[in-house]
């Protein structure tokens, strides 16, 4: 799937079945549902990519501490790029 195909499906009420959990919490952090993005992140905590995912949702919400906190658990710099442009390449890296 490509980051297009992934955006089409923003259109629809829930996320597609087939989608990982991970993809599902890239679709409602896409559709800026931070809290169901954020309670997918959390019940996957010590998986460095939602451990990534985690971070780029503090990063959204403004909380650059607790963002940064969860950056450096996912292994991750802080990008240098606006969250629309991580985001973005987040859902080219899971998709």
């Amino acid at each position: 799937m490509n980051i297009e195909d992934f955006k089409n499906t923003l259109n629809s009420d829930a996320p597609p079945l087939h989608f990982s959990d991970l993809q599902q919490g890239l679709w409602y952090a896409a559709k800026g549902d931070w809290d169901a993005a954020h309670n997918i992140a959390q019940e996957h905590e010590g998986s460095k990519d939602f451990d990534h995912l985690h971070a780029h949702l503090h990063r959204v919400e403004g909380d650059e501490w607790n963002a940064g906190y969860w950056y450096r658990r996912a292994g991750v710099q802080i990008p240098a790029k606006p969250v629309t442009e991580e985001l973005n390449d987040l859902i080219i890296l899971w998709s």
